[in-house]
């Protein structure tokens, strides 16, 4: 007999083919970009890059605003400006890159808003779940037993529940004693307003920087001005405003009142009090004029543009001659306040002279001499006004930049000396004449007049950023003070093991569900609790 041992054998080896990832096709890298670009994360980092791409718009001046430090720091920095205006440093808010950040923020926006959108009007449409199986297991609930029969306490609960504004889901089969809500949409309704707000206040913000403008004139008493784009002092439109579609409504500054605080010694003294301006105003060409009074938060509108009263200080109004006693012309020129005493520095500039004159220095409306600072403003009133005025001659706008109407660029100038070699300066009081150094003309002061500060602004996109901005903030706060819930409610039959034949017991739970964080959850269910215990036995007893 042979015996045979069994060998061990071993064990089968299986070639396992490698996997491999399926290959993302252009469409699959397209959804794939789809998804991350409308994901919430990315509209909250281009939100705040937003933020940051807006910083270098305070840093740097801007063309659009201030053109002539534009090229005053070209000039001081040639190499590292020139960089700089490669990237649109400049114009920040009109560069590619700051557009390319706005327009990604709205698709995001936008693509966040649409899925929520159409999920939350299908989960709106859409029944309660039903209640599960074992209710205390759930993560709040509370529990009563009742001298009720079920039926009562269900329809009581069916009460409480539609109280809430809770939807119930119909009852089904088998499921006679128990009833499944939920409540709460609005949270979720809150948050797509919300999202949808924002959305709103960043195209209303475009739409104001697209076709608004902002301008800037000094106005004195007496003059009137029109509202077109030449006479402004500054224009800032936007990229796609027509400058001759700009509402030509008219303006005089009729006497602006200007009250300071009088009382010496105070820490008030020379406080501005008043600040009024009476105007006579035309809204279109041929309209009736009217009699305003615009003050700092009293504005004036025409149509969709506003007139704000910003600021005021001293105007000069000087007469200067040539040599042999012609009129180089009367300026009205006005000097802006540098001190709390209305210290006011400006640039009175004579181009029909040759060489061209530029008188350069400080209006004081109450002129001391101090000995280590030499002439001062005491008070900002008009009480011993006084101009101080250095002369200057030669190209008064090199290369034709455009300068401002407070100072005088000296690159192409020479101060002019009097006889003696010394340099020449002026001190001329109102109602008085001083000759110029070597026959060069005089300089009469003639008088001085109060000028007014006005920003225009159009912005048709003010209205709806409002708007906008009032219903986020009621947005905001329904998603944070709404709870969306679920909340089931179970009772039983009867027991029938009770020592009276006759007596009812009920036993009631209920239960629910918070989507996110909700500390308050116990406490409303025990709050359900009692309401649905109170009206059960108030049923039974009628």
């Amino acid at each position: 007999m042979t015996r045979t041992t069994a060998q061990p054998t071993s064990p089968r080896r299986t070639k396992t083919p490698p996997t491999t990832q399926p290959r993302l096709g252009l469409v699959g890298w397209l959804r794939w970009t789809w998804r991350q670009l409308t994901s919430m994360r990315t509209a909250l980092m281009l939100l705040m890059l937003l933020a940051v791409a807006a910083v270098p718009g305070s840093i740097w001046p801007q063309r659009s605003v201030d053109p002539p430090r534009v090229a005053e720091y070209l000039r001081e920095n040639p190499t590292t400006g020139q960089w700089l205006d490669r990237f649109g440093f400049f114009d920040v808010y009109s560069s590619p890159w700051f557009a390319a950040i706005y327009l990604l923020l709205m698709v995001s926006l936008v693509g966040c808003i649409l899925p929520r959108a159409a999920q939350h009007w299908k989960a709106m449409r859409s029944q309660p779940p039903r209640a599960p199986r074992n209710l205390t297991r759930l993560e709040a609930h509370a529990r009563a037993e009742l001298a009720a029969e079920p039926e009562q306490v269900l329809e009581a609960a069916r009460t409480v529940l539609r109280r809430r504004r809770l939807r119930i889901r119909p009852v089904e089969e088998g499921r006679e004693l128990e009833l499944a809500s939920e409540g709460g949409f609005l949270r979720e309704t809150g948050n797509l307003v919300f999202h949808i707000s924002l959305l709103a206040v960043i195209v209303s913000v475009a739409v104001g920087h697209l076709w608004g403008w902002r301008a800037e004139v000094i106005l004195p008493e007496g003059e009137s001005f029109t509202s077109q784009a030449a006479r402004y002092d500054t224009l800032q439109a936007g990229p796609w405003v027509d400058e001759n579609t700009i509402e030509p409504f008219s303006l005089r500054i009729d006497r602006l009142d200007v009250e300071f605080e009088t009382e010496a010694g105070g820490t008030q003294f020379g406080a501005p009090r008043r600040f009024d301006a009476t105007v006579t105003t035309t809204e279109s060409p041929g309209a009736p004029e009217q009699q305003q009074l615009l003050g700092v938060n009293n504005p004036l509108h025409f149509g969709s543009t506003s007139v704000f009263l910003l600021g005021n200080g001293y105007a000069t109004v000087t007469t200067i001659t040539d040599g042999s006693g012609s009129s180089l012309g009367t300026f009205t020129t006005p000097f802006l306040p540098q001190d709390d005493n209305y210290g006011s520095t400006g640039a009175i500039k004579v181009t029909a002279a040759d060489p061209q004159l530029g008188f350069y220095g400080a209006f004081l409306p109450t002129l001391r001499f101090d000995e280590e600072f030499g002439p001062v403003s005491d008070f900002p009133g008009l009480v011993e006004p006084g101009l101080v005025l250095g002369v200057w001659e030669g190209t008064l706008f090199p290369g034709g930049v455009p300068q401002s109407v407070y100072t005088l660029d000296t690159a192409q100038m020479e101060q002019v000396t009097t006889a003696d070699g010394d340099l020449s300066r002026l001190l001329v009081r109102p109602g008085e004449s001083i000759a110029l150094p070597g026959d060069r003309g005089t300089f009469s002061f003639d008088e001085v007049v109060r000028w007014g500060g006005l920003a225009v602004r159009h912005d048709p996109g003010r209205i709806p950023v409002l708007i906008s901005s009032i219903v986020l903030l009621g947005a905001l706060i329904t998603m944070l003070t709404v709870r969306r819930r679920r909340i089931f409610v179970r009772v039983t039959h009867p027991g029938e093991d009770h020592a009276e034949p006759d007596a009812r017991h009920t036993r009631l739970i209920v239960a629910g569900l918070a989507k996110g964080s909700d500390p308050n959850l116990q406490g409303y269910l025990d709050d359900l609790l009692e309401q649905i215990t109170a009206a059960a036995q108030t049923k039974d007893d009628a």
